[in-house]
């Protein structure tokens, strides 16, 4: 397992990636700087949707964790290299995992900094606004991860889909249809975001943070599952 983490590491740190993702995660602290320091800051409710919710969780992290996560199967069965693993005496789940971890491993930095930084100056160092947004940025990314690593595994076109997806479903469809937004992982971390500082977010109309907790974990739980599934269902030239 360790062999293919640390593969899978060398795989997606290239300087290109890594730059992309540094300025991507920089994009909500430099936005909020400028409206904290504008003439009128924008309401919270208004700052939540725009920033938090539409660049951060919805824009930000599904596209720094795409960019690792599609790649991380993707160019292994578009180059047919992914047998050299599967002639490894390696259970499928011991394949699946590290390169999961791997793309964790590569994503929390650049987006627990983002969020840490955009929080701490949009909430004037509230410590507990501040680690409320963090955890439901890093939950988005596990989840996004294993939805995306999963969709990297079953098309070569993976980041075209994945980017599909955050526009059309993440940005469009689970933003004007209520009764879908159980299923949408944006959604659902901001949910969790609300429930951690009741005190700063309000919480009307959002659902309860066991509902979304349970949401986000099967999401999860049930795309790692595909995950391996699909490797041990696979056939490798």
């Amino acid at each position: 397992m360790g062999a293919v983490y640390v593969l899978t590491l060398r795989q997606l740190s290239g300087r290109g990636r890594l730059a992309i993702m540094a300025v991507l995660a920089a994009l909500p602290v430099l936005i909020t700087l400028v409206v904290m320091r504008g003439n009128r800051a924008p309401p919270v409710g208004e700052y939540e949707d725009g920033i938090l919710g539409g660049m951060l969780v919805g824009s930000i992290v599904p596209l720094i964790v795409l960019a690792l996560a599609a790649p991380a199967f993707a160019n292994e069965v578009e180059d047919k290299t992914l047998a050299n693993l599967f002639l490894a005496p390696l259970q499928r789940w011991k394949i699946a995992v590290p390169k999961l971890l791997a793309v964790l491993t590569l994503a929390v930095p650049f987006i627990g900094a983002s969020a840490a930084l955009t929080a701490h100056l949009a909430y004037v160092a509230d410590a507990t606004a501040t680690l409320s947004v963090v955890a439901a940025a890093l939950i988005a990314v596990a989840v996004y991860a294993a939805v995306f690593l999963f969709l990297g595994l079953v098309t070569t076109q993976a980041i075209g889909v994945g980017l599909l997806y955050i526009v059309v479903w993440e940005g469009l469809f689970a933003g004007f249809v209520a009764g879908v937004r159980l299923l949408s992982i944006r959604y659902n971390s901001m949910a969790l975001l609300h429930g951690l500082d009741a005190r700063r977010f309000d919480a009307s109309g959002q659902p309860s943070m066991l509902v979304a907790s349970l949401a986000s974990l099967v999401v999860f739980s049930v795309f790692v599952w595909l995950t391996v599934r699909r490797l041990r269902r696979m056939d490798i030239p």
